[in-house]
């Protein structure tokens, strides 16, 4: 947001052409354009260096910190976070550059887990030669203590600053801690891959109804539910992928729903459904081909028609659809109504 436009609408509130509460709505308006991130060099900019400082306090994290010891490397990590935190309030309060405020207020909850690893590892409960980089790679209940602070001080700092970027440490965190829970509930020699498969499943359907619960409650403003729909999708569909469905009625089941995840990802205007569950539908023809109906000359054929039929239905949709649309959302809730309308109008 420049200066220059608060200066213009100003001077068109002292001219008498708006009111003071048009100013204001406009202003909210041009805040909110200028907050959504847009694939522009400036933006690009900004969230290539997040995400390269990201990773260097995280996924490339080398054993060189182990070198700060424990204490050391907490006070280290607790350093950079209360210097994140003041640059977040610099660039939201001098600056008002939104984005950048953001992913140092992202920088941030980043640094909650290095910091609760440090702090363990000076009070022994990591080996001297444990990396912390092994959070990212390796499955192991003792990360629970560190997703749990992690999710603590990502909701409070998400509460105070709510910048929809910090949503993605979050959404990590829970997606860690789906896998992270079996050898924490069973113990660490417990290797049932079965279980671990149905944790993710379930787990991964609880942070897609979340993401929704968080959409609905912000149809208005910004697009807080994405990180949580990203992840959440991809623990669920990961699970029901692995699942071995056994018969060909499991099989026929598991393309039915990733069918659905495409209808459900076209009425909320999400794409990561539609992504996933267009890879398991792919997949559950490129089965039928290849085990099913292999020597088949006529499944080609009639697969072939099926395309043709779906994309007839699509150009009845789009003859009908003003109509179809208003039948079908008359009957739904107010508040899913105004989210489908708000996503269809960005």
């Amino acid at each position: 947001m420049e200066a220059g436009d608060r200066k213009r609408l100003g001077e068109a509130v002292q001219a008498g052409i708006i009111d003071a509460g048009q100013a204001e709505r406009l202003l909210q308006f041009f805040v909110r354009q200028y907050e959504t991130p847009r694939f522009t060099l400036v933006h690009v900019l900004y969230y290539l260096g997040g995400m390269i400082a990201i990773g260097a306090m995280s996924l490339f994290m080398t054993l060189g910190w182990n070198s700060l010891g424990g204490w050391g490397g907490f006070v280290t990590a607790l350093c950079y976070l209360v210097l994140f935190l003041a640059l977040t309030h610099w660039l939201l309060e001098r600056r008002q550059l939104w984005i950048p405020a953001g992913i140092m207020a992202t920088l941030a909850v980043v640094m909650v887990p290095l910091a609760i690893f440090s702090a363990q590892a000076a009070l022994g409960y990591w080996d001297a030669a444990k990396a912390y980089r092994d959070y990212h790679a390796f499955i192991d209940g003792r990360w629970l203590m560190m997703e749990l602070g992690t999710l603590a001080a990502g909701a409070v700092l998400l509460w105070r600053y709510r910048f929809p970027f910090m949503l993605m440490p979050i959404s990590v965190t829970l997606w860690y801690m789906s896998m992270d829970l079996v050898p924490f509930l069973f113990g660490a020699s417990f290797y049932d891959f079965e279980i671990r498969k149905f944790i993710s499943l379930w787990f991964g359907l609880a942070t897609v109804l979340l993401a929704f619960w968080v959409d609905l409650r912000s149809r208005f403003s910004r697009d807080y539910a994405f990180w949580l729909y990203l992840f959440g999708v991809l623990t669920f569909w990961g699970g029901l992928s692995l699942i071995n469905c056994g018969s060909e009625l499991g099989k026929l089941a598991y393309c039915g729903i990733n069918l659905a995840m495409i209808l459900v990802g076209a009425v909320l205007g999400r794409r990561v459904f539609a992504v996933f569950g267009g890879l398991g539908v792919a997949g559950y023809l490129g089965y039928l081909s290849w085990r099913v109906f292999r020597d088949s000359l006529v499944f080609p054929f009639a697969l072939t028609l099926i395309g043709l039929a779906i994309i007839w239905l699509g150009v009845v949709w789009q003859r009908r659809e003003r109509e179809w649309s208003q039948r079908l959302r008359a009957i739904l809730p107010a508040a899913l109504r105004e989210l489908i309308e708000a996503r269809a109008a960005r």
